[in-house]
């Protein structure tokens, strides 16, 4: 129950106050959105090092960038997701592939920047310069679609931009309309930013964009509003012009605010907290499977016990999938087992493994005949949903004669503990932004080693089918080329897949125009808020 210390301590009174005669130009309630998280950005800055996810959110609505994914329907309905290649310009009001297929040039829309200043091609060139050279995931990002110097950056004039490529890759494009390629006021930047020649720290605690919104206050740990920006030209104007979005930790106390009207939207709670809120029908709820995310468990190739394949296949066998999607996701993801013998050309997909107990201890007598203990670890961030499944994971293999000790990892040492890849086995989602087969093997088989090949597979075979994939422009090859992979990692289970979990977002029904995009954060230039739907 919301009390009136619980509603004060949340500050939830604060935004929608009576308001006097000389504030009747402010946002009406109908113009103003409560949004309530579990945590707001730890920066403005998501190329920083070190942002948090949700400063993706300030990146999509506060900056622009050259194009943006077209909106696409949900299939069930509920608001718009968005398809790989399906693009529209943002900055750009036309763009055209050269002839040969090695470079594009973008034509600018008029745009200013919430300073007053015009957007210009040197500001792109500048924003993306940055991107690339300033490390960590943002460049990591940028190389994932060949954008890897700053000498493939071209400001011709102004109004004319030219993006020179290192090699045909169909992700190139797509990679610009994802929150990283940003485009940055950069004289503003440049003059504050205390002789460094990317202003980190300065952009780390300020926005300088053209987006949409401007960030009015900023409280980390609290709240951060945004404002809508009048003078936006890059799309509609949005229905909104104020968002609050507020900083609760406690999933219950968000869910109570959602269930008595008092907040507006919410995402991140837990799937059981969804799936009562569809049940009691009051609410409406809005659920895409996460393009290319899967939760899996990652087995260790290179050390400990699961070089042997055939405890690795054990393992693939004994999981019990349906148990675990509903103990743990409450039905809200698709399972990933019982899938062809021969692939799609698609990814996520149900690997062919169901639950075989007699197969996978025949297996594990064949391979380890008195059996072996081992370890499961987990981000603790994500106890919510990654605990019920370690513990019936635990349980299933214990019956084939594998003994499980479960380690909960803090989430801020989640990502240290998978990059010494000595774990032997590793209960993890990975969800890529790039919604193609090729790129998401790219980052958690291939032999170049990411973090996220937390099995640390290493396989000349599979990188060779992956890169082919990933450069060649011929549909045949490329779809054998994905069977191949596809059916080579199922022989070889470096990971087992055990279910695409879904996006849900909880909103009242007088919200509408919900845009899923890949970061999963809350795109507010769509959202309009009036009458129930």
């Amino acid at each position: 129950m919301i009390t009136r210390r619980t509603a004060l301590a949340a500050g939830l009174a604060a935004p929608f106050v009576a308001r006097s005669q000389a504030q009747a130009q402010n946002p009406t309630r109908n113009e103003t959105l409560l949004l309530v998280q579990e945590y707001g950005p730890n920066s403005l800055d998501m190329q920083g090092i070190g942002a948090s996810q949700p400063v993706n959110g300030v990146a999509l609505n506060c900056y622009d960038r050259l194009l943006r994914f077209k909106p696409v329907p949900i299939p069930g309905g509920g608001g718009n997701a968005v398809k790989m290649g399906e693009l529209e310009g943002e900055l750009a009001e036309s763009w055209q592939v050269a002839s040969d297929g090695m470079s594009c040039t973008f034509k600018l829309r008029d745009a200013t920047f919430h300073s007053g200043r015009p957007v210009t091609a040197k500001d792109v060139k500048w924003s993306l310069d940055r991107a690339v050279s300033i490390g960590g995931f943002a460049t990591t990002q940028m190389n994932a679609g060949s954008l890897e110097k700053p000498e493939q950056f071209v400001a011709l004039d102004d109004k004319t931009f030219r993006v020179d490529f290192v090699r045909k890759d169909k992700m190139t494009m797509s990679n610009l309309a994802v929150t990283i390629p940003f485009v940055i006021d950069s004289e503003l930047a440049k003059a504050n930013g205390g002789g460094d020649p990317w202003a980190k720290d300065w952009l780390k605690n300020n926005v300088a964009g053209s987006g949409a919104y401007r960030v009015e206050s900023w409280k980390p740990g609290v709240e951060t509003i945004y404002a809508r920006n009048d003078a936006w030209t890059s799309g509609k104007l949005p229905h909104l012009r104020r968002v609050i979005a507020r900083d609760i930790a406690s999933p219950s106390t968000r869910r109570a605010l959602i269930e008595k009207g008092d907040a507006d939207i919410s995402y991140g709670l837990p799937p059981k907290d969804f799936k009562d809120l569809i049940d009691a029908g009051k609410i409406k709820v809005v659920g895409v499977p996460i393009p290319n995310g899967v939760w899996s468990v990652y087995l260790n190739t290179a050390v400990g016990p699961f070089t042997d394949v055939r405890l690795r296949q054990a393992v693939a066998w004994v999981l019990p999938y349906e148990k675990i999607l509903q103990a743990s996701l409450f039905g809200r993801g698709l399972d990933m087992s019982g899938g062809p013998e021969t692939p799609l050309v698609a990814w996520p997909q149900p690997f062919p493994y169901r639950t075989d107990p007699a197969k996978a201890k025949a297996l594990v007598q064949a391979a380890a005949p008195g059996g072996l203990t081992t370890t499961l670890l987990f981000d603790a961030g994500n106890a919510t949903v990654a605990e019920p499944m370690a513990v019936l994971i635990k349980e299933a293999l214990a019956g084939i004669g594998i003994t499980v000790e479960i380690g909960k990892i803090p989430g801020a040492n989640f990502r240290g503990e998978i990059s010494k890849k000595t774990n032997p086995m590793v209960l993890n989602r990975f969800a890529g932004w790039l919604d193609y087969p090729d790129y998401y093997l790219f980052w958690t088989l291939h032999g170049a080693n990411s973090i996220f090949n937390i099995a640390s597979y290493q396989n000349p075979a599979l990188d060779k089918l992956i890169d082919t994939a990933r450069f060649t422009d011929d549909a045949a090859v490329y779809q054998k080329s994905v069977i191949d992979f596809v059916s080579l990692a199922e022989r070889e289970v470096p990971m087992v897949p055990i279910a695409q979990p879904t996006h849900d977002v909880a909103m009242q029904r007088t919200i509408n125009g919900y845009q899923f995009q890949p970061c999963r954060e809350p795109d507010f230039r769509y959202l309009t808020k009036g009458t129930a739907s």
